[in-house]
């Protein structure tokens, strides 16, 4: 089994563009816990409608725009398993605050692959342009790791720097998931079975489905959005944040935030177990 490393750099642009209604992105917001309080905080994620207040768009919602459209086959980046693969870490970055509907043409390619040793780290990218001006409006770029298959002699890549700060976090955001929280980011596009079937989860090694790991990283880009810049989704920037434990339906969800000069930087927990790690936003 080998990587294909010759993927990386080219690009390939679907030929239809991809377009969301604005119940697409409430549903999203819904999906990634928005509204759990009550108490009208995130009307403008949640609602089209409420008096005085504009549709606004969950900034993470780049992580389902353009599925089905111009999808990489795995094949494309090597011979490997599937079994090998691991979703490592997700990152968003908006150029634009995201309008409630719209339509884009999807770009996606692979930046880099990185060679950690022991397995190899893929960076496929994602660019998102206003299917009618052209302008950029968001990138995702997702991390895969790829187990045994490093050592091919290839970069390591930027040196590691995060680091938990020395002090107790300014913010601390607990919330709830659903029972159903699962059931509901699905509809977003992301219909695997881990997620929902509780039979296809026990032959994965779990005791019942787990949360998507997106839904637990758009419960913290909220967190950010609310907490750090006021909720001013024309603030959010970047966001990056690296999976590291399965999260159950029904479990609580706490963010520790450090503010830093340009954004802030965060952890995700369950109780005392760190679900998502290294995480780091960038104010635009």
């Amino acid at each position: 089994m080998s990587l294909n490393l010759g993927i990386v750099g080219t690009t390939t642009t679907a030929e239809t563009p991809w377009t969301w209604e604005a119940k697409d992105a409430l549903l999203y917001a819904v999906g990634i816990g928005a509204g759990v309080d009550g108490g009208g905080a995130e009307l403008a994620l949640t609602t089209e409608n409420s008096r005085g207040v504009a549709q606004a768009v969950a900034p993470t919602f780049p992580v389902v725009m353009g599925m089905g459209s111009g999808d990489v086959s795995m094949a494309e980046y090597g011979d490997f398993s599937m079994t090998q693969v691991l979703h490592a870490g997700q990152e968003v970055r908006l150029h634009a605050p995201l309008p409630a509907a719209g339509s884009v043409t999807t770009t996606r390619g692979v930046s880099a692959i990185r060679d950690l040793g022991k397995h190899a780290l893929i960076e496929a990218t994602a660019a998102f342009h206003d299917a009618a001006t052209g302008e950029l409006l968001a990138e995702s770029v997702t991390h895969m790791m790829i187990r045994g298959e490093g050592g091919f002699g290839g970069e390591r890549g930027p040196a590691e720097t995060w680091a938990v700060p020395e002090r107790e976090p300014d913010v601390v955001v607990t919330e709830p998931t659903s029972a159903n929280q699962a059931l509901i980011y699905r509809l977003s596009g992301d219909r695997n079975p881990l997620h929902s079937d509780p039979s296809f989860a026990e032959r994965a090694g779990f005791p019942a489905p787990i949360l998507h790991g997106l839904c637990t990283y758009g419960y913290a880009g909220r967190a950010v959005l609310r907490h750090i810049v006021d909720g001013d989704t024309a603030r959010f920037g970047s966001l990056f944040g690296r999976f590291s434990s399965p999260v159950f339906p029904g479990e609580a969800l706490t963010t520790k935030l450090w503010r830093t000069e340009d954004g802030a930087l965060f952890q995700t927990f369950v109780g005392d177990r760190l679900v998502l790690d290294r995480g780091a936003f960038t104010a635009r």
